[in-house]
């Protein structure tokens, strides 16, 4: 084969069944570059179908054009990686279609996750190698304000790290992982690095979603999800008798009022009140934010002066540790 020629696409495991979805596993191979592609169409009878619900929200878009092994209206999934991550993307593969079931009856709506659990799981498997390690990893996202004292029972568990924690926790959870450790672009508009897990049996767990984006700049000095420790400004918090880090709730509060999501907002603004304003964090978020300045402005008041009483955030509590 000449040199920059691509190989043809190959089958590198299915067809194979889960959640009323045919699955397929391909690979496109141009020198030590693989592009490894999970398809899933709908399966019909043969599957069990109809399917369970739209993987659109796991992250599967359509390609613009019919592929070769699942036709006009088959779901992509798509991870570029060295042809040695095979097995490891084989066995993501084969994990997804496993609990995709469970998955999307907790996306859509029809049933709860053991985000509990999951958490609880996860703090057995992670948290004496990344502390031996020296890694920095923390609970973000609705988790984060639920475990802060907001409520509520989020969907899945977002995890804050470095680069390094990245690959270190694609490791330690191995055999959960949906989605290997890879460059990735997640909603909205999120290019990462980044890998997922579902943590717990096929029936009952979580998704657990991990990391650093990509973009090549210094990090942002309040950002959420950074790339270097000591960026995210966390919380201590409490979980079942261990202590924890999860970032602060004036994230949560910000994405939430963008997106208009007022049970969020409602949510996170109790576990602003809980653990008081940390007012400097919410004015950057806010500055950045695509709120109108009447928006900003109102927020801010119900946060700050709604949590005025409550103490102040210690110091240990300002910044990632």
């Amino acid at each position: 084969m000449r040199a920059g020629t691509p190989a043809p696409s190959e089958m590198l495991s299915g067809p194979d069944l889960g959640a009323g979805y045919l699955h397929q596993l391909s690979i496109d191979r141009l020198g030590e570059a693989t592009s490894f592609t999970h398809h899933a169409q709908d399966g019909g009878e043969d599957a069990g179908g109809p399917p369970k619900g739209d993987v659109g929200l796991l992250g599967f878009v359509h390609p613009p054009s019919s592929c070769m092994f699942g036709g006009p209206r088959c779901w992509h999934r798509r991870f570029v990686l060295p042809f040695a991550a095979a097995p490891r993307v084989r066995a993501a593969y084969q994990r997804h279609r496993f609990v995709l079931e469970t998955m999307l009856e907790q996306v859509h709506g029809r049933g709860a996750a053991d985000w509990t659990g999951a958490l609880r799981e996860l703090v057995s498997r992670i948290a004496a190698p990344m502390r031996d390690a020296g890694l920095e990893w923390y609970v973000a996202g609705s988790a984060a304000v639920a475990l802060a004292g907001g409520g509520g029972t989020p969907r899945d568990l977002d995890l804050g790290t470095t680069r390094a924690g990245v690959d270190r926790l694609g490791e330690l959870l191995r055999e959960y992982v949906i989605e290997p450790v890879a460059p990735t672009d997640w909603p909205p508009e999120r290019l990462v690095l980044g890998g997922r897990a579902f943590v717990g049996s096929p029936k009952a767990g979580a998704r657990v979603e991990w990391a650093v984006p990509l973009e090549p700049r210094p990090p942002h000095p309040f950002e959420e999800f950074a790339t270097v420790a000591g960026v995210t400004r966390t919380v201590a918090v409490r979980f079942e008798g261990l202590e924890l880090r999860a970032s602060r709730p004036e994230y949560a509060l910000v994405r939430a009022a963008t997106r208009g999501t007022q049970d969020g907002v409602r949510r996170s603004l109790a576990a602003i009140r809980r653990l008081g304003a940390d007012a400097e964090l919410l004015d950057r978020l806010l500055a950045r934010s695509r709120l109108s300045e009447e928006q900003r402005s109102a927020l801010r008041a119900e946060a700050v002066e709604g949590a005025r009483d409550a103490r102040p955030p210690a110091a240990s509590e300002d910044a990632a540790s």
